[in-house]
């Protein structure tokens, strides 16, 4: 399996994301390795545990580091979070956080490689998240049991919300 593509509303739209992105794609019978990729991916919308360890990843046209980060995010068990920064510690590069980002902005193989369990410092849910995944991101975690706190806009950073007052 090179990648994985979520549907988007209109099947049309799913298909022109595939071939912009996989020109030489050409539908033919689901290979068994898809078809265990979906049954993990439908298992874990339908609130589940997947297990994908038998689906079959080809990584080919990957960078090594790309890999290195999505074999740890593979490794993050459901249910939890780390950041960007704590992924690039525990790979002994500790100033790469944003080229963790970025790897992770490119992974070609979401859910299976849980990048949805990937954020930004201090548990927000990242703008990086490409094509609306920033709402699949919350979406994802929130069927695991995490819950990540929603990005500030920039509204938010420059005018933040006064506490209400309490009634005197």
């Amino acid at each position: 399996m090179v990648a994985v593509q979520l549907p988007e509303a209109r099947e049309i739209d799913t298909r022109r994301r595939i071939f912009q992105v996989h020109p030489e794609a050409r539908e033919q019978a689901v290979p068994l390795n898809a078809e265990l990729a979906i049954e993990g991916i439908v298992t874990l919308l339908q609130g589940s545990d997947p297990d994908f360890s038998d689906v079959s990843l080809d990584a080919g046209d990957v960078p090594a580091f790309n890999r290195r980060v999505y074999e740890y995010a593979c490794t993050i068990p459901r249910g939890e979070t780390r950041t960007y920064h704590e992924i690039a510690k525990a790979l002994g590069a500790s100033g790469a956080g944003h080229s963790v980002a970025q790897a992770i902005s490119k992974n070609p193989y979401m859910i299976i490689v849980p990048c949805h369990r990937v954020l930004e410092a201090g548990g927000y849910a990242d703008r990086i998240s490409p094509y609306g995944g920033v709402i699949s991101k919350r979406r994802l975690l929130a069927l695991e049991g995490a819950h990540p706190i929603a990005s500030k806009t920039l509204f938010e950073v420059l005018l933040p919300v006064a506490p209400p007052r309490s009634p005197t």
